[in-house]
């Protein structure tokens, strides 16, 4: 069996919510932040985690949810700049070794690969698998 980790996801939208229940769902003990406590809602019946109702960018909310134990951290708020920062403070202040950040401007992904940030672009995702799409089409038609 492989091994349970702790994850903290900063941010409850879709992206948030639906990874908290699949990792849930893996078997992993998973902490969802977000400020809006509707956000709450949108988490699968598969989550089976805890949620903590808070602005991620104050640090407290990070410390409640056990920062220093975790072995993941998801910052995927709808913000560039607190994404960021949530995954600087994982990084640097608490040394933890997996951190991943969406980034919703594509024009931001220097800053963050300048940091050695991993990063998840939808944009680039969705340009890339619609680029395939199309080339695909172009091909049948000859």
């Amino acid at each position: 069996m492989k091994p349970s980790w702790y994850v903290i996801i900063a941010g409850c939208g879709r992206l948030g919510a639906n990874v908290a229940g699949m990792l849930s769902n893996m078997g992993h003990s998973v902490v969802v932040i977000d400020r809006k406590e509707s956000a709450f809602e949108a988490l699968p019946i598969e989550f089976t985690g805890f949620t903590i109702h808070g602005d991620v960018a104050a640090i407290e909310f990070l410390r409640e949810a056990k920062i220093h134990q975790a072995n993941m951290v998801l910052a995927f708020t709808n913000d560039d700049n607190t994404n960021f920062m949530v995954a600087q403070i994982a990084q640097r202040v608490y040394h933890i070794p997996r951190v991943i950040s969406r980034v919703y401007d594509a024009g931001n992904l220097a800053l963050f690969h300048e940091f050695k940030i991993k990063t998840l672009t939808p944009v680039l995702l969705a340009t890339g698998a619609l680029n395939k799409v199309i080339h695909r089409y172009m091909e049948e038609s000859g």
